[in-house]
């Protein structure tokens, strides 16, 4: 693309920011229609990846290892990828990794198809999409500020995130019949076919400008390792930041392998249907689509920190419910309230992390964040996988209340997390 850099500011200056929405945009609304395809054909790769581990094996251990492959260098490279993203191009970084994501993942559809598809090989594309993952998941929110200006970041990200919960709950139930009328092999050839939407919106965005090149006689650039050590430091610096990331951690090792290996196991050895597990995930989806619809029409958020901890605690409850009933109904609508609970505070923290972190430091503040996301997931999937082969409700009531014990510690121990606002 020839056209000239711009920053978002300058691209929407001419009008006044109360007049502008985030559509109006024609980089951001590009992204956001290649996104949102992308997604949705994310979705039969989510429902079709666990679903052929459990026909090769019938083991949810096995299907804990494998979502555990990609779980670990996903949180082993984050900081690397943040880093990365901050020195190079968080477009650049996003494109890489989409492209190579399709490609693997039409390679599995061919294997797939001719029927000679085997574990080791799942084991390789889990690991070669865990590496993607640790450099796209800081990229993605350290893009959207140069794309919108600071006013619109929160219904910005309303919008992607809507679109995540939207494309979960309208693509996952019908996933899993797709899956079941044609097959695992089409679920992979239509997620790498969908990457190439989002691979065209962002030849269409032009680069940020580039950070002057420091003068004659200055310290020259920093290497990899202290560019990590800076976004380590800013977080460090930061109590309420910190205590948030914390909180993150906590909910994601609780609730990450219940619902990436738990649900998956359930329909499979109760129900017996890759449906089952495509209306699971549509359900939590469903809630946290409502979530954040409600979330994005707070204008002045306050006690956001008090509502994360109130959220930990009702999902860790909800979670025991679960492993206590394992009925299709109760389980769908436990899953819709967790999901609303979730969706409720995450567009409130995308916003307020990307407001209070300094633009250079985005990137690798925002790694630290996903690494609290993803950094102790693959000990869940693994835990889950060892707790589901023993008994299914333990897979829930475990985690479930180990989450509704931290949550209700920090409420009473944690000042930094309380007065986050």
């Amino acid at each position: 693309m020839n056209a000239a850099p711009v920053s978002a500011p300058e691209s929407v200056s001419a009008v006044p920011p109360a007049r502008r929405h985030p559509l109006t945009l024609p980089h951001f609304r590009n992204l956001w229609i290649g996104a949102t395809i992308s997604l949705l054909g994310d979705q039969l790769y989510l429902v079709a990846l666990p679903w052929l581990v459990l026909q090769l094996t019938g083991s949810s251990l096995v299907l804990g290892t494998i979502l555990m492959t990609a779980a670990v260098p996903r949180a082993a490279l984050m900081l690397v990828g943040g880093a990365v993203t901050d020195r190079f191009s968080a477009r650049r970084v996003l494109m890489a990794t989409a492209a190579i994501r399709a490609v693997l993942v039409g390679i599995v559809a061919a294997l797939i198809w001719f029927k000679v598809v085997a574990l080791w090989q799942l084991y390789a594309l889990t690991l070669a999409f865990g590496v993607a993952d640790a450099f796209s998941l800081p990229a993605g929110p350290a893009l959207i500020p140069t794309l919108v200006p600071t006013e619109q970041l929160r219904p910005a990200n309303a919008l992607l995130q809507s679109s995540t919960v939207s494309s979960q709950m309208l693509g996952q139930a019908p996933a899993g019949w797709l899956i079941k009328l044609w097959g695992t092999a089409f679920a992979f050839l239509f997620d790498a076919l969908s990457f190439l939407a989002v691979i065209v919106a962002l030849l269409n965005i032009p680069d940020p400008p580039k950070a002057q090149a420091p003068p004659a006689g200055a310290p020259a650039r920093s290497g990899m390792w202290h560019s990590i050590v800076e976004g380590l430091r800013a977080v460090r610096d930061d109590p309420p930041l910190l205590s948030l990331i914390i909180m993150i951690a906590t909910i994601n090792f609780c609730v990450g392998g219940p619902i990436g290996v738990g649900l998956a196991a359930v329909a499979k050895f109760r129900f017996g249907s890759a449906a089952a597990f495509g209306i699971f995930l549509s359900c939590f989806s469903g809630g946290m689509l409502l979530g954040i619809l409600l979330g994005a029409l707070v204008k002045r958020p306050r006690k956001r920190g008090l509502q994360f901890i109130v959220m930990s605690a009702l999902a860790g409850f909800e979670l025991v419910a679960i492993g206590f009933f394992l009925k299709m109904a109760a389980i769908c609508a436990l899953l819709a309230l967790m999901g609303l609970g979730v969706g409720i505070v995450n567009v409130q923290f995308s916003a307020w992390t990307q407001t209070r972190v300094a633009p250079a430091l985005l990137g690798r503040v925002m790694s630290v964040v996903m690494f609290s996301a993803v950094g102790l997931v693959p000990l869940s999937f693994w835990a889950s996988g060892v707790l589901a082969q023993w008994n299914l409700g333990a897979s829930f009531i475990v985690p479930g209340a180990v989450l509704a014990i931290v949550a209700c510690t920090m409420a009473v121990g944690s000042r930094a997390a309380r007065e986050i606002d």
